[in-house]
């Protein structure tokens, strides 16, 4: 199936998913578009304006670029802890506890699939609510640090208006020249989020559970994703080539479209709220 094959949901498309994925066992594989219900904005969906995300390397090379990224970070993460999870999220959860999803492997960072009840969640590029030292390896929750740079900058929240949230838990902002980082208290030394930037490979450990989660269960189904990066597209590789069904729900076309079996143009709190009152509980499990 090509990139250009994405049909729009109607009916029948949507029974065709349902028939595909009828009595297995799904791992689910999420993107950004999965939260967009949810008030946050996704990198390359349709509608989505350009962006530049920051680098590792730029991170770890530029103060300059550190202490921009710090100051957006600190305006845009209490955003991504106000949202809630949507329709979607619940969808899954609940398909979890029938025994439908068998686990999920998520590119968010925004923590609503655990929010939403889900339990066997892999977050694949980490997690917005934590920062780690990069010499020392102590990790501190994101609230502690925020005390910290509430305290090294005093009333900077007050001073920014200009302000869009972005799905890192980031915020464009333009005055960032002032802002004081934070080093870590124990060492001394780099504090960075605990989430996979680009130009940052996933840990290996957890690229070897999501595997082990796709391989464990009889068909993936990717929701909200254009599979753009490799990190989330070679599972969907994996699961083709080991001979599982693969269905696409996302709003455009897809990297990983012709390796599935039915792709679905659509929004995803929709179709997975209508998977979740589609699909039979799996008959056993493998």
């Amino acid at each position: 199936m090509s990139t250009s094959d994405a049909r729009p949901m109607t009916a029948s498309s949507l029974a065709e998913v349902v028939e595909v994925l009828a009595g297995h066992r799904l791992a689910v594989l999420t993107g950004a578009g999965v939260s967009t219900d949810s008030g946050i904005p996704d990198y390359r969906g349709p509608d989505s304006p350009p962006r530049t995300p920051m680098t590792y390397q730029q991170f770890v090379a530029d103060e300059a670029f550190r202490r921009h990224y710090w100051a957006r970070n600190h305006v845009g993460w209490r955003h991504v802890h106000r949202t809630m999870p949507n329709a979607g999220h619940r969808a899954l959860a609940a398909m979890e506890q029938r025994g439908v999803v068998t686990g999920v492997i998520t590119q968010n960072v925004d923590l609503l699939h655990e929010a939403a009840g889900s339990r066997n969640v892999i977050d694949l590029h980490g997690r917005y609510d934590r920062v780690r030292c990069l010499s020392c390896g102590t990790v501190i929750s994101r609230a502690e640090l925020a005390d910290r740079l509430d305290a090294l900058n005093p009333g900077f929240e007050a001073q920014v208006a200009d302000i869009e949230i972005a799905p890192d838990a980031d915020a464009v902002i333009e005055q960032t020249s002032g802002f004081v980082v934070a080093d870590c208290s124990a060492c001394g030394g780099m504090l960075k989020p605990d989430i996979v930037y680009f130009g940052e490979n996933v840990p290996r450990e957890r690229v070897e559970r999501a595997f082990a989660m796709v391989d464990a269960a009889d068909a993936l189904l990717v929701a909200g994703s254009s599979l753009t990066v490799q990190s989330g597209l070679r599972f969907v590789r994996h699961a083709a080539q080991t001979g599982k069904p693969v269905v696409v729900v996302n709003r455009g076309a897809t990297r990983g479209d012709k390796y599935a079996s039915v792709t679905l143009d659509a929004g995803t709190s929709e179709t997975l709220t209508d998977l979740a009152e589609s699909l039979p509980t799996p008959r056993q499990s493998r």
